[in-house]
């Protein structure tokens, strides 16, 4: 008779309702679960593919009673068609030198991170972070990361992206960029280069975290073609935008969060 370890019951939290940063006057709450272990890579792909986000060692999902913006969204890598705004994008950026690096911080990423933050996310919590913080952002990761640095010809850091590897691709934790160089479309490349990316290994999905219609800042998530929305825990064809789209998925919706656990018993 062959003994089978029980396995470890895993907790599920809800945070406290905080001011939403994506839409003003809104409040936000998400579910929070710890990743560790050596469980937290299969974990991290399980609870990815039911909507959930990594931050640290943390996975999250918006559970907001009164709102369902936030709408999880993934690229179909070996599908996809740029468009021609995309191809003159990586025309312009064909000239950048881009390598994979570990995740470790360095002062040059932190510099070009609170530059960014300052201008484009001046009254955020982000904002005000320091190089510890920073790198506690970078570093403390309990999967397989990598941070990756596009470069100039010339050697200067003109943007990176944390990524997380996953089963089935890549998720895009965070990325910056010099917004000095609009005329680059720095952070649109970033994305046109990780699903490159997950084409040579072979992959299928880059996955974008939540997509916010209302919000100008994530409106680029839809331009990214063909892409998936998840809706009652399953993925779909983004085929229109507004709000027949998007008006059962995403924040506040439970059925989220139901589709990410029976995922997890799986």
């Amino acid at each position: 008779m062959s003994f089978k370890p029980a396995r470890r019951p895993h907790f599920f939290y809800t945070t406290a309702p905080l001011p939403c940063p994506y839409l003003p006057g809104r409040m936000e709450r998400k579910v929070v679960t710890e990743l560790a272990g050596i469980s937290a890579e299969s974990l991290h792909d399980r609870l990815s593919r039911g909507g959930f986000r990594r931050s640290h060692n943390i996975a999250y999902a918006p559970v907001c009673p009164s709102c369902n913006a936030c709408v999880p969204i993934r690229i179909r890598a070996p599908a996809f068609s740029p468009s021609r705004t995309q191809k003159r994008i990586l025309r312009l950026n064909a000239d950048l030198l881009v390598q994979e690096m570990p995740p470790r911080a360095t002062v040059e990423q932190f510099q070009l991170f609170q530059r960014y933050q300052q201008i484009r996310h001046g009254d955020g919590d982000m904002a005000t972070m320091s190089f510890y913080d920073y790198r506690a952002m970078v570093e403390d990761t309990p999967i397989e990361t990598s941070i990756v640095e596009f470069r100039h010809p010339g050697g200067a850091l003109l943007g990176a992206c944390l990524t997380d590897r996953m089963g089935d691709g890549l998720s895009a934790v965070y990325s910056f960029f010099n917004l000095d160089m609009d005329e680059r479309s720095l952070g649109t490349y970033a994305v046109l280069w990780l699903i490159s990316r997950v084409v040579e290994l072979e992959l299928t999905n880059v996955y974008l975290g939540y997509w916010v219609e209302e919000s100008r800042k994530m409106a680029y998530k839809a331009k990214f073609r063909p892409s998936e929305i998840l809706r009652g825990g399953v993925w779909v064809p983004l085929t229109t935008r507004g709000p027949s789209s998007a008006a059962t998925v995403g924040r506040g919706h439970p059925e989220n969060i139901v589709g990410a656990l029976a995922i997890e018993r799986a």
